[in-house]
C-alpha cells in the first residue's frame, strides 16, 4: 500500500509505467468530469463515481487479484480501512467477474487512510481495503478509482 499526496507522484513513477500514467491522470482530472468509465490505455482505466460515505460498509474489506487500485477523491473526504490479507478472514470467495474477494477483520485494528485534500492510496492485491467510510458523518463524495491491470 502507498498513501501520499498527489503532489508527490514523481516518487512513484518508477514503480510501473501504468501506475505513473494513472497518477498523472489523477493530477490532471477536473472536478466536473462525468460519472463513468474512461479507458486511459489498454491496461489502465479510470472509474468515476459519486456516492454518500457510510458509517459501516456492509461489504467489509475487499481485495483484487487482477488489478491494482489507485483511489482518489475529487471532492469530499472518506476513510479507507486497510489491512494485509493475512490479518483478514475471507467471507466471500474470489469472483473473477468482479475481480474481488471479501473479508472481515479478525482481532487486528486497521490502518486508517483519509482520502481527500489531495491524498491518494495505491492498493495492491495483498492489501485488503474497506472504502467508502465516513470520517465523522456521511457526506457526498466524488471519487476516481484507477484500475491498473496486472500481468500479461
Amino acid at each position: 500500500m502507498i498513501y501520499d499526496k498527489i503532489n508527490n507522484i514523481e516518487t512513484y513513477a518508477g514503480i510501473s509505467e501504468d501506475i505513473r500514467v494513472g497518477l498523472e491522470y489523477l493530477r490532471e482530472v477536473k472536478m466536473d468530469i462525468a460519472v463513468g468509465s474512461y479507458q486511459i490505455n489498454p491496461r489502465v482505466k479510470a472509474i468515476v463515481s459519486e456516492y454518500e460515505t457510510k458509517i459501516v460498509n456492509e461489504f467489509g474489506y475487499e481485495a483484487h487479484r487482477d488489478n491494482i487500485d489507485i483511489q482518489y477523491l475529487i471532492s469530499g473526504k472518506e476513510m479507507i480501512n486497510s489491512l494485509p490479507l493475512e490479518y483478514l478472514k475471507e467471507t466471500k470467495p474470489y469472483n473473477k467477474e468482479i475481480d474481488a474477494a471479501f473479508y472481515e477483520e479478525v482481532e487486528v485494528k486497521p490502518q486508517e487512510l483519509l482520502l481527500g485534500h489531495g491524498y491518494f492510496a495505491i492498493l495492491f492485491p495483498q492489501d485488503g481495503h474497506m472504502p467508502q467510510l465516513c470520517v465523522s458523518k456521511p457526506e457526498n463524495v466524488k471519487k476516481v478509482v484507477i484500475k491498473v491491470k496486472l500481468g500479461e
